[in-house]
Parts: C-alpha cells; sequence; structure tokens
C-alpha cells in the first residue's frame, strides 16, 4: 500500500492520478489534513484517512498497513523540519519499507533560503535508518505562468533573477515522476535531481508570452528587495514575499538550473515544454 501525505493539494492531487494508471485505488491511501476535502478521491475508490502534520498520532494512524509513504513537503514555511520529522518517525514505527520525498533541486548546495527545511529534512531520513528516495523537485513552471493576467494587464513580468537560466516542469510532470519512482522496484538510496529539459530567463519568458498573447510583455529586473516590495504591495504575505524574491535572486545564482535530464529519464519522455504551459495559461 501506497500512502500520500497532502494528498489534497495541487501536486498530491497529480500524485494520486498518476499512480491510478498502474496501482489499484484499493492499494492508495489519500493522507488529508481535512478529508471533506478529498471526498473526490474517495469516490475512485482511494481510502482517504487524516494526516495532520502537527498531530502526530493522526499520522501514526494514516501509515497502518503502509509499505510506502510519498512525503509531500509541508506548505507551512518555518514549521516544515518538525513536521517533516513526525511523519517519518510515524511511518518508522509502522514499518514503512520506503519513504519517497518531495525535496528541492540541488538541496544540499542550493543557495535558496527555503532548501533549508529540506536539508533538515533530508538530515533526518538518513538518520531514521528507513530506506528513502529523494525527489528533488525543481522550479515550477506554473509559478510563472500562473500569474500572467498582471503580466498583460501591465505589460511586465518583475523578478530578480538577473539572466539567471530556470529549468522549470510542470507540477503534472513531477508528480508523475513521484508515481514512477514509488512503484519501481529498487529506488531506496536513489537521489533525482528533477528540472525540466529546457531552461529559459525570464526575459525569454515574456518574450514567449508576447509571441502567444499579441501584447508586448517585458521583463522587469529589480533588486529582491525592490521585488519583494513589490509582491507584498499586490497582497502576499510578507513571509511568502520574502520566500519568492529570495528564490528570484537565487535563480540569478544558477539555483534554478539543472541540464543533466533525470526528469525526463525518468519519465520516458520530454519535459512539457514552456510553449505549452504559456498557451495553456492564456487559453483559461
Amino acid at each position: 500500500m501506497i500512502v500520500v501525505t497532502g494528498a489534497a493539494g495541487q501536486l498530491g492531487r497529480l500524485v494520486i492520478k498518476a499512480l491510478l494508471k498502474t496501482q489499484s485505488a484499493s492499494e492508495i491511501v489519500a493522507a488529508v489534513r481535512s478529508p471533506e476535502k478529498a471526498a473526490d478521491l474517495a469516490a475512485l475508490g482511494v481510502h482517504v484517512r487524516r494526516a495532520d502534520y502537527n498531530e502526530p498520532a493522526t499520522l501514526e494512524t494514516a501509515f497502518k498497513g503502509a509499505d510506502k509513504v510519498l512525503l509531500i513537503s509541508s506548505n507551512e514555511l518555518g514549521q516544515r523540519a518538525v513536521q517533516h520529522r513526525a511523519a517519518i518517525d510515524a511511518a518508522k514505527r509502522n514499518g514503512v519499507q520506503l519513504i519517497g520525498y518531495t525535496s528541492v533541486l540541488h538541496a544540499d548546495t542550493s543557495p535558496l533560503g527555503l532548501a533549508d527545511e529540506h536539508r533538515e529534512t533530508e538530515e533526518a531520513l538518513r538518520a531514521s535508518g528507513v530506506p528513502f528516495v529523494l525527489l528533488r523537485n525543481g522550479w515550477y513552471t506554473e509559478n510563472y505562468t500562473g500569474s500572467l493576467a498582471p503580466a498583460l494587464e501591465h505589460g511586465a513580468i518583475l523578478g530578480s533573477a538577473g539572466d539567471g537560466k530556470i529549468s522549470s516542469a510542470t507540477r503534472a510532470d513531477y508528480a508523475e515522476a513521484a508515481a514512477l519512482a514509488m512503484t519501481r522496484d529498487a529506488q531506496a538510496g536513489h537521489i533525482y535531481e528533477l528540472a525540466g529539459d529546457t531552461a529559459y530567463t525570464l526575459a525569454e519568458l515574456a518574450a514567449e508570452v508576447t509571441r502567444q498573447s499579441g501584447k508586448k510583455v517585458e521583463y522587469q529586473n529589480l533588486s529582491e528587495s525592490d521585488y519583494k516590495a513589490a509582491l507584498i504591495g499586490v497582497g502576499l504575505p510578507e513571509v511568502l514575499a520574502a520566500l519568492l524574491s529570495d528564490s528570484s535572486t537565487g535563480a540569478s545564482k544558477g539555483a534554478l538550473f539543472d541540464e543533466g535530464h533525470q526528469l525526463s529519464q525518468l519519465l520516458g519522455r520530454p519535459t512539457t515544454p514552456l510553449a505549452t504551459v504559456v498557451a495553456e495559461a492564456l487559453a483559461v
């Protein structure tokens, strides 16, 4: 049995969808904080169990009978390392044979602030003695295409990435890779550096949006502090604005770039092209 944590989230739902292509629904557990939000998964025959990272007892129950657990990283910044350790401990007590963890690209060397909690989690996995596979995910293309409306309205994409190359892929690409890693044999010990096949700069992203929309959109490079202020100005919480501006600056240092093609190799197909994702976003 495979348990997927955070299964009601955007990535988690896509992982469940990918797993259902090869696995019986009765062998999949969707571990979610609010089971009522996963009624659609239950309707597919997937087991839905309550699992709150902040309530270790719920993790203990959710992981019962599991052979494998896909630990999708929490979105509670500053709390994740503690939450993840609770999940790892629960998996160990339940005799789980493999933990898959969605980490961040080049977590061991990444300059990104968000990498700190991923490094702590990876260390906790090593200390646990439970076999594990690391899925070090790069940036989501949707991080950019999900906010094209204001870019089109103002004719600008903002950031602090300079000319940094970004090897992004879609959530669906990463979800499919996670499903494959959790269902293939002999995955323990693997560290996958997962990223898109073709890297681009934010100026190139702006050019692609211009090409497809017919409306001139340019990339406006800001200092990290100015970009953070701009994000706060449009309503983002300060902690999220700080993370995004730090990550954008990190891109200028190569933190979001990778040319190893491990994602497409795992998938057995090319990653979803930027042009495709832009087209889908513009069609909404």
